[in-house]
C-alpha cells in the first residue's frame, strides 16, 4: 500500500499560480503510476492530470497548457503546476495512485485504489 499526503493549496487570485505537492510513503514510489484530480462542491471527482511510472504524462484538456504534472522520485513527491488559474479551477484536488507495471496511462478515477485527504483551491475573480 501507499499513503498519500497533498500540500500546497490556498486563495488566490484570478492569474494567479499555486504548486501542490503529494508526499508518497509504504511502498516504492517509483513504481507507482500518479494522478491528479479536482472535486467542486455537488460534482464528480474529475481527471485533471497523470504521470505514468515511465514518466509519460495526461492531462485533461481545461488544463492542457496550464497546468504541469511531475514528479521526484528521490523525494516519493509528485507534483502539479497550476498556472493562469481561472474561478473554474477551483475545487478539492486529490492526489491518487496505481500501481500500473504496463504501458497504460489511466484517468478513470476508478483506476486509483489509493488517495489523499485532499487539498483546498480556490481561484476568487
Amino acid at each position: 500500500q501507499v499513503q498519500l499526503v497533498e500540500s500546497g493549496g490556498g486563495l488566490v487570485q484570478a492569474g494567479d499560480s499555486l504548486r501542490l505537492s503529494c508526499a508518497a510513503s509504504g511502498r516504492t514510489f517509483s513504481s507507482y503510476t500518479m494522478g491528479w484530480f479536482r472535486q467542486a462542491p455537488g460534482k464528480e471527482r474529475d481527471f485533471v492530470a497523470t504521470i505514468h511510472w515511465r514518466g509519460n504524462t495526461n492531462y485533461a484538456d481545461s488544463v492542457k497548457g496550464r497546468f504541469t504534472i511531475s514528479r521526484d522520485n528521490a523525494k516519493n513527491t509528485v507534483y502539479l503546476q497550476m498556472n493562469s488559474l481561472k474561478p473554474e479551477d477551483t475545487a478539492v484536488y486529490y492526489c491518487a495512485a496505481v500501481l500500473e507495471l504496463s504501458y497504460h496511462v489511466p484517468v478513470g478515477r476508478r483506476e486509483y485504489p489509493y488517495w489523499g485527504q485532499g487539498t483546498q483551491v480556490t481561484v476568487s475573480s
